[in-house]
């Protein structure tokens, strides 16, 4: 005869439905021992990564093999993105000038794809940058030489007798 039951783990894992086999068993005055073990389901496994493909379905991937949906990543276009009010480096907010947003899925109407694990390249003007540090170069190599002359001047006006 068999034994039938549910076990529900208390950490969030998924139920679990047992049955457990009592028909090859035996029952006699001597030792006990397992003969033959099944399993159905999966074996424990601990969180090992995260993954999002490129249609924004993330997936928590798990070292016994398994992979589970999280969810999906929603992509949102305005009709003017310059209209976007600037909130910090990189959170921008809905203003009357940017229009609403239409918000969808990666890789339809005009939203494109997700691409997981890349570096979004710099929007620095290196050339802008570069005249930027010259002129402040400059104007530290002005506020030393001044800080010289004046040291000269008070040298000189130490030592008038």
């Amino acid at each position: 005869s068999a034994a039938y039951g549910a076990f529900t783990p208390t950490n969030g894992a998924d139920p679990l439905n047992l049955t457990v086999d009592f028909s090859g068993t035996t029952q006699y005055g001597g030792s006990f021992s397992t003969n033959r073990l099944t399993q159905d389901g999966y074996a424990s496994g601990e969180l090992s990564g995260i993954d999002i493909d490129s249609s924004g379905v993330v997936q928590a991937r798990y070292s016994n093999g398994r992979s589970i949906p999280l969810g999906k990543i929603a992509l949102a276009d305005f009709p003017n993105p310059e209209g976007l009010q600037k909130q910090g480096d990189t959170r921008w907010t809905e203003t009357f000038a940017s229009g609403a947003p239409l918000r969808g899925e990666a890789g339809t109407s005009s939203l494109g794809l997700i691409q997981s694990g890349a570096l979004e390249a710099s929007n620095v003007d290196l050339t802008a940058e570069l005249v930027q540090m010259i002129i402040s170069q400059r104007g530290f190599q002005a506020n030393a030489q001044m800080i010289s002359t004046m040291d000269e001047i008070t040298q000189t006006v130490i030592n008038i007798r």
